[in-house]
């Protein structure tokens, strides 16, 4: 089994609203800084996007690659890569868990990455924990700002 990080947060929503602004990816060049495109290719019936494109602009990593999207009832989504440029895998999810009687959210995102360039495990453990973080706190920030769609 590969190595994976996650990491998880608190946001001060209900889930739903915490999916909403996961799941509306022609918003995310506005909330996640990295990702400065994003287009939806396929959708499943019921709306939800199924691959995605995605540009990535990370300072020293600049990707245009596809994921593949599968959602688990109302409060989990997984991906894994159908294509890129710079990277052999890239498989997530988020997770959603209602606390406080749904009032607030638990949000856990797991995320395993896989370069074509060699890089040591430590360092691919690193840059899989700042890609993390920095996405909760956009969440974050981006659901309790009441900016969802």
């Amino acid at each position: 089994m590969a190595e994976h990080t996650s990491s998880n947060i608190t946001i001060e929503a209900a889930p739903g609203a915490v999916m909403s602004v996961i799941s509306d990816f022609d918003r995310y060049p506005e909330w996640t800084g990295e990702v400065k495109e994003a287009e939806v290719l396929a959708k499943d019936d019921r709306g939800r996007a199924e691959q995605v494109r995605l540009v990535l602009d990370a300072g020293a990593i600049k990707d245009d690659h596809t994921l593949a999207y599968t959602w688990s009832g109302e409060n989990e989504v997984s991906w894994t890569l159908v294509k890129s440029q710079m990277l052999r895998s890239l498989d997530g999810t988020y997770r959603l868990t209602p606390v406080d009687g749904g009032a607030r959210t638990e949000v856990t995102y797991q995320l395993t990455v896989d370069v074509k360039i060699p890089m040591l495990g430590m360092i691919k453990r690193k840059a899989e924990k700042v890609i993390i973080d920095r996405a909760l706190a956009g969440l974050k920030k981006r659901v309790e700002s009441g900016a969802q769609a």
